[in-house]
């Protein structure tokens, strides 16, 4: 369908009329450039146009199911190398056969080698009269600025989702698909700006009905292994009331029906993205759920994401936005007791340092003693003395943390060497059992007034002061 449907002339081209625009107008002035550089995501119609400029260059009629010698398509996937090049640069010398140009289309153009460009890159330069370059590629990054340098530079943008279920509806109107406004968005989300996609997408799903049949929502969701929205907003719901219980219920309910995490977090990303004026208490979360997809265990990974963000802050294995995300070893009991946990008042905090004893510390720590600690390595294990002795500590019944202060100080300890030290010293002084967190950023201020205080201040840090009994 979606070759039937491929658009013929600039004109028919949707959604890029900042490119189709000024490349009529060139082809209108016969200024035609030595080489164009089409960019932009996939399936957005940067192909299509390459075709279609190479024929209106020549002032044929383009038609997909006709070959013309003098357009040369080339996909450097598969002639990538130096000596596919080589040949190309011999046979553009050659004037072409019976069109004004001979045109060269470069389809993937950065999988090319070092090589090839470098090969490539002398033809750019000095191109004969008669011969037309256009360039298209998804990944502009992997391109040498020498070859982005010598030519027409267009960047093609996603398909407006508005655009593209204007479009898939004269499709559906033109193949007798009957399909509501409501699926037609879906397919356009799913297709994530590329019309290639969405045109597939509504093919694969009007084979599964016949003509009298409504193409639904609710079928596109179950044939794709998609979660309902009524799911999504539940978990999402679940997130924010710190509902442990109502979350594992409504990820196992979803896990059940074979959907998977990964699926599970492309659509809550997406959701969270439409809410993100009315609820931008969810923006931690979307950066956590980029990691979903990449893990071996999606499922486990994504219960991870959302039962860390249900922790309080004191709690929680990252701060910052930016920091890491890290696992959650805890089960869903303990996630569920930390997450209903109590934080102390500041009058609270404030009569526990007023009746605080010397001896107290130690009683909190049970047998740690940080201060032996980073003796003990500056005395046997120099070389991860001068990291840990800049950092700082949190004690909670077998939980130990480590505020690093930096990522590099993170990083450093984090490494299979400097973290088994780190057990190691502490098992020689008698201390096992601990389990052991590293986080990128300082501890915490426990007192909300220094906490205001730091925040105005730009950060800040807690100091102990002894005053002589004043």
């Amino acid at each position: 369908m979606y070759r039937k449907y491929r658009s013929k002339s600039l004109a028919d081209i949707i959604g890029q009329d900042h490119v189709t625009d000024i490349l009529g107008r060139a082809i209108q002035q016969s200024r035609v450039s030595h080489a164009y550089l089409l960019t932009g995501p996939r399936g957005v119609g940067k192909t299509s146009i390459a075709r279609i400029l190479a024929h209106e260059i020549n002032k044929l009629p383009y038609n997909e199911e006709t070959n013309h010698l003098d357009i040369i398509e080339i996909d450097a996937a598969s002639n990538n190398g130096v000596e596919d090049v080589r040949d190309l640069r011999e046979k553009a010398q050659i004037a072409p056969v019976s069109a004004l140009k001979k045109v060269y289309i470069i389809d993937e153009v950065h999988m090319l080698s070092k090589p090839a460009f470098n090969a490539l890159l002398k033809t750019l330069e000095e191109p004969p009269e008669h011969v037309v370059f256009i360039l298209a590629t998804t990944d502009i990054e992997k391109l040498p600025a020498t070859i982005i340098s010598r030519t027409q530079r267009f960047s093609f943008r996603p398909i407006k989702s508005v655009d593209a279920v204007k479009h898939l509806k004269s499709i559906a109107k033109k193949e007798k698909i009957k399909i509501n406004d409501e699926a037609l968005e879906l397919i356009a989300k799913r297709g994530d700006g590329s019309f290639r996609d969405s045109i597939s997408l509504l093919d694969q799903i009007s084979s599964l009905v016949d003509t009298e049949t409504e193409v639904t929502a609710k079928l596109i969701e179950e044939s794709l292994g998609l979660a309902p929205q009524k799911t999504i907003d539940g978990i999402l719901q679940a997130v924010e009331e710190a509902n442990v219980e109502g979350l594992v219920s409504k990820l196992n309910q979803a896990f059940d029906e074979g959907i998977s995490g990964s699926v599970l977090a492309s659509q809550l990303s997406s959701r969270i993205l439409e809410l993100v004026v009315e609820k931008p208490n969810l923006l931690p979360l979307l950066d956590s759920l980029l990691d979903v997809g990449k893990s071996t265990q999606p499922n486990l990974k994504l219960l991870s994401v959302l039962g860390s963000s249900m922790l309080p802050k004191s709690v929680q294995k990252t701060v910052a936005l930016s920091a890491p995300v890290l696992e959650v070893s805890a089960s869903i009991a303990e996630l569920e007791k930390q997450a209903t946990r109590k934080k102390p008042s500041d009058k609270n905090i404030a009569k526990a340092i007023e009746n605080k004893k010397p001896s107290d510390t130690q009683a909190t720590d049970a047998e740690l003693d940080w201060v032996k600690l980073i003796e003990y390595v500056k005395q046997n294990y120099v070389a991860i003395h001068s990291v840990l002795s800049k950092c700082t500590y949190d004690l909670e019944e077998k939980d130990l943390t480590i505020y690093a202060g930096n990522k590099f100080y993170k990083k450093k300890l984090d490494d299979v060497k400097y973290n088994s030290l780190i057990h190691k010293s502490l098992n020689e002084l008698g201390v096992f059992g601990l389990d052991i967190h590293i986080i990128p950023t300082k501890a915490p201020l426990k007192n909300s007034q220094a906490a205001a205080v730091a925040d105005i201040m730009g950060g800040g840090e807690e100091v102990t002061i002894e005053s002589d009994g004043n």
